[in-house]
């Protein structure tokens, strides 16, 4: 009977729907999840605000996916671009026995400690050893295809793994070349880094492959500490009464992402709005073409959320701060603008009066 209750528990994980405040971060992790072709989001605050739980929530709350059974990479079963080669070769030859099961999302964690032959993956010695031949390990990025990678404390990371963490994420593949093996696979996730900003900054060229960058400050409202620590206190009393209290909001909520990412591709932004962002982008000295990109891919996906399919000047004025205040940094010992300037130059030229 033990054994039984062992193996359908499952750690409980606090509601997205149940976190009070920090908007930006929540908004910014949305809209990943929406499309994850923003590039991910890059999450500073002070200790203790949330950063983790709220992480851990999002892909708690998204909806199953649909994998390829006993595939390392979690190919989708009709997605070229979401498929491993094996997976390929066995649907070019024609095969019916593709067996398919709905799987969580994945979420990865990976840890300050990891090698890069953990990330990547590498040969498999066990493999070489006992049959002599050359085999390839699947490392975290191929666990990662098609959920969220977390990387907590990423401004402590080693720099080289940080770019292949940005360089899979931004190309939505992994090329490995180790000992006689060349594989490439899909890595498609959704980049997640969080930090403290007391403990160091990310080099700024790192920095801007980031998608979005959420700030987080500690709640200064008395009324909401309060709440946010009551909240906690009985969540960690009786947790399975609490997720099934906002179960029906965290469904709402999947819905609600569910049916964005459906409308995603057929939404549009006027020529003139496009204009503006690459206006806004270029008053602000944003160096390379990411900026205006990913304002783009934001605007659009806010659009979907809220279930339009045209983007309006309040999609951008949402997203615009999240997409542009950490491309503005030239100088490593400038500290990263909270975004008022962004906010400024967008008023300016979008002609919105104070």
């Amino acid at each position: 009977m033990v054994q039984e209750d062992l193996k359908n528990f499952t750690t409980p994980v606090f509601p997205f729907t149940a976190i009070v405040g920090q908007e930006e971060m929540k908004l910014a992790l949305q809209l990943n999840v929406i499309d994850p072709k923003i590039g991910g989001v890059m999450i500073m605050g002070d200790r203790g605000t949330g950063k983790s739980t709220t992480i851990r929530a999002i892909a708690d709350l998204l909806p199953e996916i649909e994998v390829v059974t006993d595939d390392p990479f979690n190919s989708h079963p009709t997605n070229l671009e979401l498929m491993s080669n094996e997976v390929k070769a066995l649907i070019q030859s024609n095969s019916n026995e593709i067996k398919t099961e709905w799987i969580k999302i994945p979420m990865v964690d990976l840890p300050l400690g990891a090698t890069e032959d953990r990330v990547c993956g590498t040969i498999d010695i066990e493999k070489a050893l006992t049959e002599g031949i050359k085999a390839f390990e699947p490392g975290l990025l191929a666990k990662a295809n098609r959920g969220i990678l977390y990387v907590d404390e990423v401004n402590l990371l080693d720099d080289h793994l940080v770019d292949i963490l940005l360089d899979s994420a931004a190309s939505g593949w992994n090329t490995v070349e180790r000992e006689g093996i060349s594989i490439r696979h899909p890595a498609r996730f959704v980049l997640v880094g969080s930090g403290n900003p007391e403990e160091g900054e990310l080099r700024p060229q790192l920095l801007d492959r980031f998608g979005m960058h959420a700030e987080i400050r500690t709640v200064k409202d008395p009324i909401l500490r309060v709440k946010v620590v009551e909240e906690r206190t009985s969540f960690d009393q009786s947790p399975m009464i609490w997720i099934e209290n906002y179960e029906s909001q965290q469904q709402e909520l999947r819905d609600r992402i569910v049916a964005a990412q459906k409308l995603l591709p057929k939404v549009e932004i006027d020529y003139n709005l496009r204009i503006k962002i690459s206006e806004v982008c270029s008053q602000l000295d944003v160096d390379g073409l990411r900026g205006d990109i990913v304002t783009n891919r934001a605007a659009r996906a806010h659009a979907a959320y809220n279930n339009r399919d045209k983007v309006t000047v309040e999609d951008i004025s949402k997203i615009i701060t999240l997409c542009l205040r950490h491309r503005l940094r030239k100088d490593p010992l400038e500290s990263i603008d909270s975004g008022d300037k962004v906010s400024k130059v967008f008023k300016e030229v979008f002609e919105i009066d104070e």
